[in-house]
């Protein structure tokens, strides 16, 4: 009798494929690389902008406010006749730049926090996880406005603010994968051989949950542009003759009434961006498990 070799059932083959675990390599699909392309653009601008800037952020260029788009003013003049184009291009600098130092903040403080928290267990947990309930119970909003309207509305304090603000809710995630790998086998392996708390977090611990933070990074960079963006819509955030996208919505809103685009423009740059960021983090985590996406708040 001759040793045959069965032929392989494709269907089974896929559908096995479809039960593993999901690959963890750095996948996008089509709509991905669309929202990782207006990021990258917005980058750039934010780079490159104030050296193609026609004018300062501060110029003013015309003594008519609301100026329709000409080809002297690409998009118009803004309420006091400044340039509205150059205004953009600056702001998309001080917009992403602090946006990017308080989720840095924000992630660094809650990570450490709920690492430690989630390891340590007992009361030193459940001090910390109550002093964080307690600042997730107030709207973050609020909180916002009662630093600021306490400490001022300078960058540091905008900065600062929003990275603790936020922190509360990076603590809950730290925390919560945390917990879920320091019952594994390798941790327990690793305590038995005599290892500290931080050798085991950051060794053992942090890298099998880097990955989550990291798109979670994602999605608290998408809150503090919108936060700061109504802070400065408010006329709490940054303060003229700087210019940042929320404000010039505030500034420009009475445009409006005489059929000007002036608030509008900032408003898209702001759409735009935060669309292109929750495009990158959902095409992310659609490719990378149902269990994280649940993980994210």
């Amino acid at each position: 009798m001759s040793d045959q070799i069965e032929p392989v059932d494709e269907e089974y083959v896929e559908e096995a494929r479809g039960d593993a675990a999901p690959d963890k390599g750095f996948r996008f699909s089509k709509t991905g690389w669309l929202g990782a392309a207006i990021v990258a653009f917005w980058i750039l601008i934010a780079i490159f902008g104030p050296w193609i800037a026609p004018y300062t952020e501060a110029e003013f260029v015309s003594y008519d406010s609301f100026l329709p788009a000409l080809d002297e003013f690409i998009l118009g003049t803004d309420y006091i006749g400044r340039d509205l184009l150059s205004r953009l291009l600056y702001g998309a600098r001080l917009t992403l730049f602090m946006a990017f130092c308080a989720t840095l903040i924000a992630s660094g403080v809650g990570t450490i926090l709920g690492a430690y928290a989630g390891a340590r267990g007992g009361l030193p947990d459940q001090i910390i996880s109550r002093i964080n309930d307690a600042f997730l119970s107030f709207p973050t909003i609020m909180l916002g406005l009662v630093v600021v309207a306490a400490l001022g509305s300078s960058i540091p304090v905008l900065i600062i603010a929003t990275g603790l603000i936020y922190s509360s809710s990076v603590f809950r995630i730290a925390r919560a994968m945390t917990v879920d790998q320091a019952v594994m086998e390798y941790v327990e392996v690793a305590k038995a051989r005599g290892e500290g708390m931080i050798w085991v977090i950051g060794s053992e611990i942090f890298p099998n949950i880097a990955m989550p933070l990291l798109v979670d990074f994602g999605i608290r960079l998408t809150f503090a542009i919108l936060f700061m963006s109504g802070l400065s819509f408010l006329g709490l955030g940054i303060q003229p003759p700087f210019a940042d996208w929320g404000s010039m919505v505030r500034e420009n809103i009475t445009g409006l009434t005489n059929g000007s685009l002036t608030s509008i423009y900032p408003a898209l740059a702001i759409a735009s961006l935060t669309i292109g960021l929750n495009l990158m983090v959902d095409d992310y985590t659609a490719h990378s498990g149902r269990g994280m996406a649940g993980k994210l708040i």
